[in-house]
């Protein structure tokens, strides 16, 4: 395995503005988180060479934050249509687009889409956090993953790390 999966699920969204769900924008929490995240990636020298994203506004604004706490460009994102409200056909079908030469991926969507995602992926059981769920919002999970992104079968990707924002909280200063 030389390729790796990073899963990003989108910051915490702001559900008090009257915006429809595609449309509904980070809070102020979730920008925070999704900058946090970004700079840890390029503290740990995570960077993807191929970023792909939901084109829901939220999941966009997270992209575009993260992307540039590492250094790259909004030009280097990636948005899919397919990864909004995708199933894990869908997910796994837009894996398999990513240019056969990148070695680390990172895939910014929605819940439960991802946590299926990471459950199909994972080789074993995961333990659910007390929060109920194993990715939540601005959580990122790193998999290692066989050498070609169009074969992605149950259990052939191996977990590395799952790692929250509030874990960042003392060691990534903004």
């Amino acid at each position: 395995m030389n390729r790796q999966l990073l899963i990003l699920r989108h910051g915490k969204s702001d559900w008090s503005v009257g915006h429809g769900d595609i449309k509904r924008p980070l809070k102020t929490r979730g920008k925070r988180a999704s900058q946090r995240m970004g700079l840890w990636l390029q503290q740990q020298a995570l960077i993807p060479d191929y970023i792909l994203s939901s084109p829901a506004a939220r999941a966009k604004n997270t992209a575009k934050i993260v992307a540039e706490a590492m250094g790259l460009t909004v030009q280097q994102i990636h948005y899919r249509s397919q990864l909004y409200a995708a199933n894990l056909r869908q997910l796994k079908n837009a894996l398999a687009l990513c240019p056969h030469h990148s070695k680390r991926v990172l895939l910014i969507g929605h819940n439960p889409e991802l946590e299926s995602l990471l459950v199909f992926l994972n080789k074993g059981s995961l333990a659910i956090p007390d929060c109920g769920k194993l990715l939540p919002t601005a959580t990122l999970a790193v998999f290692d993953m066989p050498d070609d992104w169009n074969v992605l079968s149950k259990g052939c990707g191996k977990l590395l790390s799952i790692t929250r924002p509030k874990d960042l909280l003392d060691s990534v200063e903004l």
